[in-house]
């Protein structure tokens, strides 16, 4: 299945599940070894590896992401960033 070209994802650009939500990481590398992968660091948990068909957008230095399409723990570390944000 060919992959859709994206705009180029740069490190540093910050990482979303909805355009005009809360950024939960940041891009820590982009298709590390040739694989069509991000790695995404997220505050309090560590780095998660992102498949490239989980990016639904590229724009303004931020990446959307399809939560539906994140693993288990990226979904769970995405959730407790988020909380530890509002307590």
């Amino acid at each position: 299945m060919p992959l859709t070209k994206l705009p180029l994802i740069k490190i540093g650009f910050q990482v979303f599940t909805e355009d005009g939500g809360e950024v939960f990481g940041a891009v820590r590398a982009v298709a590390p070894n040739g694989e069509p992968v991000i790695v995404v660091y997220v505050e309090n948990a560590g780095e998660f590896t992102v498949d490239l068909d989980a990016v639904r957008g590229v724009h303004a230095q931020k990446v959307i992401v399809a939560v539906d399409k994140l693993d288990k723990a990226l979904r769970l570390a995405i959730d407790h960033a988020h909380m530890a944000e509002t307590h």
